[in-house]
Formats: structure tokens, C-alpha cells, sequence
């Protein structure tokens, strides 16, 4: 007898993490999409508003509330902007439908910090810092039985992959720690904007929100959740001009008589030689993970520095991808499935 699917509602489908997880999931062999939902629905399909899924799979676009997506799905993955998903998230919640969040609003741990770097009141203030941030190689039992999974920031995965375990097994300094990061041009979203126009970012690199990024606090956040230590971290996104994609280089002082082999065999003993974070010997490249759920990261010294450099895809472990393996640690799958 077949094992009945997992039946899955994508809730704001209009943008490219929305379109990247309808992707994933049409590979995976325990899951059925049932539901897509849009504020703008108009009667239209799916595959009008992306025309890649035509002859994929067949489902209109609707305007459901909450309720109703719970009455047809066991889990809800939101791919909407911080301050809507909260609110659509309470009443999935209440009405049984378990939920990842792609969104920002769950994965800072108290309301002030929420607030500080938001600008507004979080309406569901009790579940931050208790709903488990969706990063299965460093918080895995806290998936299994989670009714919401805070799915992580991309810039975010990129650093807090390779800085969590040196900090927690006290190899660096806490201290001066800069993050340099590039991301591609889908990392801004689908709503049109002047800087994301194809004139204005053709042929440029450019840094933005130098200071002030919503990454920083969550990056800051949730290594000290993993490792106890609070980092002081310098961070800077820039915005280069590709598709996908995000290199960060982390500029880390080693503790007194700490080698970059240390350090290397560090985060080889925290990520098995099975799973999506590989430690590597050759230069991470953008290229090299590019529409894979793979994180590449090597270590080099350059004097009293230690330099790691990390490498995803923004959209597929840096949002979508992280999704799928999410929802597979949450219903008990094998990690990897429907990610390979």
C-alpha cells in the first residue's frame, strides 16, 4: 500500500522563492501540491503566472484564507513579505496546517530585536525565539516536531554555516569579525525596483543597506543560539549583476596557536561527507552550487587572519531548497529527498 502523499500549499506564489519550491517539490516523491494562493488572484493557472510549470502541473491561483488552505494541505510553505506571513501563520496554525515560513518574521529570537530592525510591533510575539530556525545541520531535533519552521535568511546561511562551530568549539575570536557577501539580482525578489532594472545593475557591482542590512542582527542572532557566544560582526551585502547566487568571504583573528587545519578539520567533523555542506580544498565559486541545495566552503590564511569562504545558491539553500529539507526532516524523510 502506497504511503499517502504530503499534501502541500505554497501561500504567495507569485515570487521566485514560491516558483523555485513548486520546482523542488514536483520532484518529490511523498509530496502533492494542492494549493497556490495570491492576493491577486484572478482565475487564472499556475502556469500563467510562470509560464515554466506549463504542462507541469495543473492548479489555479486562488485567494484563500487561512482556514481553507488548512483544510486542504498538512503543511503551508509562506513566501510572503515580513509583517504578512505572521498574521496569515496564527490562523494556519490555529486551524492545524503546520508551516515553513520563508519569510523574516519568525527567526529573530525576542520582539525588541524584531521591532528594533523591522520598524513595527511583531503581532505573534510569544513564538519568537522558540520556533526552531530551519538550519537541519545544526538544529535538527528541533524539526521533527515542529508545527513552524523559521526558514533561514540567504546571507545569513552563508555565514552561519561556517562561523557556528569555530565559535562554539572556541577556535576564533568573537571579535572583528568581517562579512563580505555578493548576491545575485533574484535575492531582492520579483517586485519591480529602479535598482534591480536590468540598466541599472548590467555591468556594475554595488554595495547597499551598508550598516543597516536585516541580516546582520539574524546572523548575529542565531550563532549565538548554536555556539553561546554573541559575535561582533561587521557585515556588507553587495549586489552583483547575475541571476542567483551568493559568495561571502569572512574575514575570522584564530585563537592563539589555531591553524587553518584545525579549522578545517573543525567543520569537516560538524558537516558529514553525506550532507549539502561540502569542505573543500578548491576556491568556492557561485557556478559551483548553482541550482543545488549544496553549500561550498574552504579556509585560508592570510597572516593573522583566517579567511573562509562560503558559496550558495540564494534560492535553492538560501531559500527553497532549505524549504524542501525542512519539510523532510519534519515528516520524517531522508534528508536529501527530492533535493538530489
Amino acid at each position: 500500500m502506497s504511503q499517502p502523499k504530503i499534501r502541500v500549499a505554497i501561500v504567495g506564489a507569485s515570487g521566485y522563492t514560491a516558483l523555485e519550491a513548486i520546482e523542488w517539490l514536483l520532484g518529490h516523491p511523498h509530496v502533492e501540491i494542492v494549493a497556490a494562493t495570491s492576493r491577486q488572484a484572478d482565475g487564472s493557472m499556475l502556469s500563467d503566472m510562470h509560464p515554466s510549470l506549463v504542462r507541469r502541473i495543473r492548479l489555479p491561483v486562488e485567494d484563500l484564507n487561512p482556514k481553507q488552505i488548512a483544510e486542504r494541505s498538512d503543511v503551508a510553505m509562506t513566501c510572503l513579505p515580513h509583517g504578512a506571513s505572521a498574521h496569515i501563520i496564527m490562523e494556519l496554525l490555529a486551524n492545524g496546517c503546520r508551516v515553513i515560513d520563508l519569510s523574516a518574521d519568525y527567526r529573530l529570537s525576542t520582539p525588541e530585536l524584531y521591532q528594533k530592525w523591522y520598524g513595527e510591533a511583531h503581532p505573534d510575539p510569544s513564538r519568537l525565539g522558540s520556533t526552531p530556525y530551519g538550519l537541519p545541520e545544526l538544529f535538527p531535533s528541533e524539526l521533527r516536531s515542529a508545527k513552524l519552521v523559521a526558514n533561514p535568511g540567504c546571507y545569513p546561511t552563508s555565514a552561519i554555516l561556517p562561523l557556528s562551530p569555530l565559535l562554539k568549539e572556541g577556535l576564533i575570536s568573537p571579535k572583528d569579525i568581517v562579512v563580505d557577501s555578493k548576491s545575485g539580482v533574484s535575492g531582492a525578489g520579483r517586485t519591480p525596483k529602479l535598482g534591480n532594472l536590468y540598466c541599472e545593475v548590467n555591468e556594475s557591482i554595488s554595495a547597499y543597506s551598508v550598516g543597516n542590512h536585516r541580516h546582520q542582527p539574524e546572523i548575529v542572532d542565531i550563532v549565538k543560539r548554536f555556539s553561546g557566544v554573541e559575535p561582533e560582526i561587521i557585515f556588507t551585502p553587495h549586489l552583483t549583476p547575475m541571476e542567483r547566487g551568493i559568495l561571502s568571504t569572512i574575514y575570522v583573528h584564530p585563537k592563539p596557536g589555531v591553524s587553518a587545519n584545525q579549522i578545517r578539520e573543525c567543520l569537516t567533523s560538524y558537516y558529514p561527507h553525506d550532507g549539502f555542506v561540502r569542505i573543500v580544498s578548491h576556491l568556492p565559486a557561485t557556478k559551483f552550487v548553482a541550482r543545488t541545495n549544496y553549500v561550498d566552503i574552504t579556509v585560508r590564511e592570510n597572516g593573522p587572519r583566517i579567511i573562509l569562504i562560503s558559496a550558495i545558491d540564494n534560492l535553492v539553500k538560501g531559500a527553497s531548497g532549505a524549504a524542501v529539507q525542512n519539510l523532510n526532516h519534519m515528516f520524517g524523510f531522508e534528508p536529501s529527498l527530492g533535493l538530489m
